[in-house]
């Protein structure tokens, strides 16, 4: 018997499933403090930089736009005491005793600018917790834009990519995870969670075929207009 269920033989339209009117692409913490320069975890940098994970992004966002796909930035920060903030976990006490801190307002806080952000762009951020959607305003946004399928790229694997596909599958989402367009540490285990895990609750696809689809949707909608 197989070791693994596996899901990526199940036929979608790609095409369908992230037609522009109806899909939001969300970025996942690309910020200037997590994957640029004095990061808080390198490890993950170093993960996210290997696979050439930010210039993928960068495209997706492009192609995005582009199509008329709406884009939602998804960023943390604290204040300067972090009142407010989580101190549940190991991650977040790890992250208190880096020397790069995500304070508001600062450069550290901020989008990588190679992703903007736009005018047209959403950002969403939250002072606690692992996920991008449970406690913020993430899901209200996206349902008074009337989307129904999520596509999430960022970081990471280990932790706040997994947490939005699931939040977001359970809230009635479509989700979909370009596998070039997110990283975990260490990569081997990232390659796991896009293997075993996420093709449970996505379609994992890859940053090319999603700019080829919206390509052909957002033409198509523009040719119908």
């Amino acid at each position: 018997m197989p070791n693994s269920i596996r899901f990526a033989s199940v036929p979608l339209d790609l095409d369908e499933l992230v037609r522009p009117a109806h899909t939001a692409l969300v970025t996942q913490e690309c910020q200037r403090g997590v994957l640029g320069d004095g990061e808080i975890f390198p490890a993950l940098a170093d993960a996210a930089r290997a696979r050439g994970m930010v210039e993928k992004v960068a495209a997706a966002v492009a192609a995005a736009r582009a199509a008329g796909v709406a884009v939602v930035h998804c960023v943390v920060a604290r204040r300067p005491d972090n009142r407010g903030s989580s101190r549940n976990a190991r991650l977040f006490i790890a992250a208190e005793r880096s020397p790069t801190r995500l304070v508001e307002g600062s450069e550290q806080a901020q989008l990588l600018p190679e992703l903007g952000p736009e005018p047209s762009d959403l950002v969403v951020s939250r002072l606690h917790g692992l996920s991008p959607m449970h406690g913020t305003e993430l899901d209200a946004v996206l349902r008074n834009l009337g989307i129904s399928t999520v596509v999430g790229v960022g970081v990471s694997l280990n932790v706040a990519i997994v947490n939005l596909a699931f939040d977001a599958v359970n809230l009635g989402y479509q989700v979909v995870i370009p596998r070039d367009g997110v990283a975990g540490t260490p990569p081997e285990y990232g390659d796991a969670v896009l293997e075993h895990t996420l093709p449970m609750v996505a379609t994992v696809t890859d940053v090319d075929s999603l700019v080829a689809a919206w390509r052909r949707t957002g033409a198509a909608t523009a040719g119908s207009g």
